[in-house]
């Protein structure tokens, strides 16, 4: 038993989650893994109750360490709480985010039956009101963020990257950890590093990590715009690793710009590539499936700002560059 579940360091980047990060944590302690595990809190400089409240969970229970991210960055938090984590087995849960029950147990079962290097289930993104449902249904559809596995789910086997994850420490060791200069698809790129030497990256459906989407539209824009941004800047260096998916947001927003600048210049039919997409979005809105009326009327400002942004984004990344870009959405909660 004590070979099967060896000890696990669960690892969290924090930066202004007052209203998540309680929930987070708690979904961490309460799991009912059989062996021991320590989580590490990498506090960046939260503007609101944040830290206090970690501080609070860390008196309370001595499983909780504080690590301080003073540059707030997403990657130099976790490869701080990498290098000071204790175990072999490093798991990957953000505060924004909650495992299931079973996720360290399973996952750590999973991992020794494939011998993979990281190992990711799927995001099941969930919302608590109209707005964020929305966003959630968007999330776990193909016609809102793409295909991957695990958005949307599929067949348990190799796969292109994960969500979170849960690593061999010396997978990470090996390529150098997270690459710092990255603000937004680190997760896309480490798991291409540690393919590349030869570590096998699976996917696994009975995995599941609930997550909390932005709740507004200004936060969704501007988070979707620093990915966009990244993805594109990414898949410039990277272009034989990048999905297809990647391109079908800037592609939209081509054919819009395009079109609308033959309608100004009299070409009427211009006006046909928007009109089919906010068709197709009226059409998906309103058949989306388990949403209450206003989720899916709120759906057709989310499909846009997700598109849109992620599109123009990723256009700005790819001729130019991503160097200095952060997501906004997450300076202030």
């Amino acid at each position: 038993m004590a070979k099967e579940f060896a000890p696990i360091s669960v690892i969290t980047p924090v930066l202004n989650e007052e209203a998540h990060i309680a929930d987070a944590v708690a979904a961490v302690l309460e799991q009912n893994y059989p062996g021991d595990f320590e989580l590490l809190l990498a506090l960046g400089p939260s503007t609101d109750g944040t830290n206090e409240i970690a501080s609070q969970i860390a008196k309370k229970d001595k499983r909780v360490r504080l690590i301080d991210n003073p540059r707030g960055l997403t990657t130099v938090g976790l490869n701080e709480a990498i290098r000071q984590s204790k175990f072999e087995i490093v798991i990957r849960i953000d505060a924004h985010s909650e495992p299931a029950a079973n996720y360290f147990k399973r996952g750590v079962e999973i991992l020794n039956e494939t011998k993979a290097d990281l190992l990711g289930g799927i995001m099941d993104a969930k919302g608590k009101s109209a707005f964020q449902s929305a966003v959630a249904w968007a999330y776990t559809s193909r016609f809102g963020i793409g295909g991957a596995s695990f958005h949307v789910g599929g067949q348990a086997g190799e796969a292109e990257s994960a969500y979170l994850g849960i690593f061999r420490k010396s997978a990470l060791e090996r390529v150098g950890g997270y690459d710092e200069a990255i603000i937004r698809g680190e997760d896309w790129d480490l798991a291409q590093r540690i393919k590349k030497t030869g570590g096998l990256v699976w996917f696994s459906p009975e995995l599941k990590v609930v997550y909390w989407p932005r709740g507004t539209v200004g936060k969704l824009a501007k988070q979707f715009l620093a990915t966009g941004i990244w993805r594109g800047d990414l898949t410039r260096r990277n272009s034989s690793g990048a999905p297809w998916r990647y391109w079908v947001p800037p592609i939209l927003v081509g054919g819009v710009v395009w079109g609308l600048v033959l309608v100004s210049l009299g070409y009427y039919l211009g006006i046909i590539p928007i009109a089919t997409y906010l068709m197709g979005v009226a059409f998906l809105s309103s058949t989306a499936k388990n949403l209450s009326l206003k989720a899916r009327i709120a759906l057709m400002i989310a499909l846009p700002t997700m598109h849109f942004a992620w599109g123009t984004g990723f256009w700005r990344g790819y001729f130019i560059s991503a160097s200095g870009t952060i997501d906004r959405g997450r300076t202030k909660n």
